[in-house]
């Protein structure tokens, strides 16, 4: 087997790999006298079946896998002496159309190598790491909160007219073409305006009406409703208002604490201050890891994969273009070009992922397998009902590990960069923080 370079220019590779007649029927052969004690053939006993006889019968199989292995065999023995690393799979491919058993083989390896990383000093970084503390006006509007989310509803003054976000209780029958249909009545229904729980029009032509009221209020069922008969269709419902009710907040006091799991409000509250601070917390890594990123750009540079860049980039356009076209869900919208912003954000993007991928590499970062059943968790719980076929599709899906590895891996390693580093803490209000994190729309 011979091995010849071809192309050496930046990071680009080329190679010629040849496999002679010889070395491939070498290998059949001792394919074929490694089977040969197992093989039953008609007019001969087990394992007595003639060479020549099984090298017609099995040959040309065995030779297509001789040639494969010849070939995988001669690219790892090529990695592991070069110690380079292909950025994606080399493309193989052999140049001889013509080619017939019995005839060399060759084949031409090109592939982009990954760039050799510069060493970084870590502790030479400094960072700064914002700080939030949960006082008493950030938890009191928290609890605020949590009041109106617990809100109830009261009766309003007699003649009082309603009003968005208000409750009214209804009786009502809806009709198509002058005849009810089924599903379409109910009595003392509590609807609260504003909620879009109603068809989309029904709920607006409540607004303003007073309790002892009848209102025929008159929509169109959208095109894609569930019912077919009753899709695109316009219907009247006949509405008998019995209530107009008023939003409440609930009181602050022990008994919302015991609503939310709490033994009683000072409970609620301390509950209250640490969620707070650990979304503080949340939101001031966020900033700090943007921090450290940029700091690593700025300290390094080096050559970066063609084919890396260009993936990264035509993913990025991607994402942003259905960001930008919501109502577009499929994939058959053509070809996106990167734009020049594409490309330079990808640059970047790829610069990084192979920095934060070497320095955890040299830092023996792990993501353990607890950790992985924890993010497979996590995922699976968005398909209810359906979390032992996801387990299964993870467990059957390399990609898929990947793609769930890979951000606790770069956590893990932003960790390990954050310790080495020099570290400093700046305490600021809720409001700066926001805004440093609303900053980070431009994030990597």
């Amino acid at each position: 087997m011979q091995v010849t370079e071809t192309l050496n220019e930046g990071l680009k590779r080329g190679y010629a790999i040849t496999v002679t007649a010889a070395e491939l029927d070498e290998k059949v052969n001792e394919k074929l006298a490694e089977a040969q004690p197992e093989i039953e053939m008609k007019g001969f006993r087990k394992g007595k079946v003639p060479m020549p006889l099984l090298k017609k019968q099995f040959g040309p199989r065995l030779l297509g896998e001789a040639m494969q292995e010849s070939i995988d065999g001669a690219m790892s023995k090529h990695f592991e002496d070069s110690g380079e690393r292909p950025a994606m799979q080399p493309e193989v491919k052999m140049t001889r159309e013509d080619w017939k058993e019995g005839d060399d083989v060759e084949v031409e390896m090109s592939y982009e190598a990954l760039p050799q990383i510069p060493e970084v000093d870590l502790r030479t970084l400094s960072l700064e790491k914002l700080v939030v503390k949960a006082g008493d006006a950030e938890v009191d509007e928290a609890l605020a909160n949590l009041a109106e989310s617990a809100q109830d509803f009261e009766a309003r003054d007699e003649g009082a007219a309603s009003e968005d976000g208000d409750q009214v209780v209804i009786d009502f029958v809806g009709k198509v073409d002058g005849e009810a249909f089924e599903g379409g009545s109910a009595e003392d229904y509590p609807l609260v305006l504003g909620s879009n729980s109603f068809i989309p029009g029904f709920e607006e032509q409540l607004v303003g009406v007073k309790a002892g009221e009848e209102k025929a209020v008159t929509v169109s069922f959208p095109e894609e409703y569930g019912a077919e008969h009753l899709a695109g269709k316009e219907a009247v419902f006949d509405c008998t208002i019995k209530e107009v009710k008023a939003p409440k907040a609930a009181a602050i006091d022990d008994e919302l604490a015991k609503k939310f799991g709490a033994e009683d409000l000072a409970a609620l509250k301390t509950q209250v201050a640490e969620r707070l601070e650990a979304e503080y917390a949340g939101a001031a890594r966020q900033v700090l890891k943007r921090g450290l990123l940029d700091k690593l750009d700025e300290m390094v540079t080096f050559d970066l994969p063609p084919s890396l860049v260009e993936a990264e980039a035509k993913q990025i356009a991607h994402q942003l273009y259905h960001e930008e076209n919501p109502e577009d869900k499929g994939h058959d919208h053509g070809e996106i070009t990167p734009t020049d912003e594409h490309n330079k954000l990808a640059e970047r993007r790829v610069r990084l992922g192979l920095l934060l991928a070497e320095l955890g590499q040299k830092a023996e970062v792990e993501v353990t397998d607890a950790e992985m059943t924890q993010a497979i968790m996590n995922q699976a719980r968005q398909y209810p009902g359906q979390e032992r076929q996801f387990f299964e599709f993870v467990q059957q899906n390399p990609q898929m590990r990947q793609q769930l590895r890979a951000p606790i891996f770069e956590e893990k390693v932003v960790d390990y960069v954050v310790e080495l580093a020099e570290v400093s803490e700046k305490e600021v209000t809720k409001d700066e923080l926001q805004k440093a994190v609303e900053a980070l729309e431009d994030d990597v």
